[in-house]
């Protein structure tokens, strides 16, 4: 597939109707492998990581785990993460009681240049520079990709010139975040953020007591 195609995706974000951002591909067909009858994903279909492998915190063997597809220029993954997440890491992932995986779903040509660069962190640090993305949306979304100050936002990691301009080159990359979003697609995902949790579908973002209400007595 021509590089533009994947990185360009949809060239806007917005809220349809819900709190998230839409991300097109329509409806998942009801004769996609990874989904039962009703449409909703078969968990070990779900649960398969994708070619680059999972970015994830929290105990493996959790009670729960939920999955969010993010895009690095939502605002409402951005709402999110500054106004949930840190309840949710307290609370939640940090005693043991959830499994937190990213799994990328970039909508717009600068998040899916972002989502290359995020991959190309060290894994100690793939969680910070994803914070710093969403966090830090006004130094770098634009709709055309803005290289430089996506640069500016990875280098706070510590990433040099030369290691972010060989990661851009990175087609093994590319193309495995290029699965995970077709990949994310099949599952039912067509916007951002959509979280599943156990199995589970929510889209928009979520408030801590919705997570809550969703886990259930799953932690106890």
């Amino acid at each position: 597939m021509d590089r533009r195609v994947f990185i360009s995706g949809l060239l806007a974000a917005s809220a349809g109707g819900l709190a998230g951002c839409a991300g097109g591909g329509g409806r998942p067909r009801a004769t996609a492998g990874p989904l039962n009858a009703d449409g909703t994903p078969v968990l070990a279909e779900l649960m398969k990581p994708g070619p680059l492998g999972e970015k994830s915190l929290g105990n493996p063997n959790a009670p729960v785990t939920i999955i969010e597809y993010a895009s690095l220029t939502c605002p409402f993954c951005r709402k999110f993460h500054v106004n949930v997440y840190p309840r949710v890491k307290k609370e939640l992932i940090d005693t043991g009681k959830v499994r937190w995986i990213v799994r990328e779903f970039p909508i717009g040509r600068s998040a899916g240049t972002a989502a290359i660069i995020n991959r190309c962190a060290p894994d100690k640090d793939y969680f910070v520079l994803f914070d710093k993305f969403l966090t830090q949306q006004k130094v770098w979304v634009s709709q055309e990709v803005r290289t430089d100050a996506i640069y500016k936002v990875a280098s706070q990691t510590g990433m040099t010139r030369q290691a972010f301009d060989a990661c851009l080159a990175n087609k093994e990359i590319e193309e495995g975040l290029r699965t995970v979003k077709q990949r994310g697609r099949e599952l039912g995902v067509t916007g951002t953020p959509t979280f599943f949790v156990n199995g589970k579908k929510s889209r928009g973002d979520l408030t801590y007591d919705e997570i809550v209400a969703m886990i259930g007595t799953q932690t106890t």
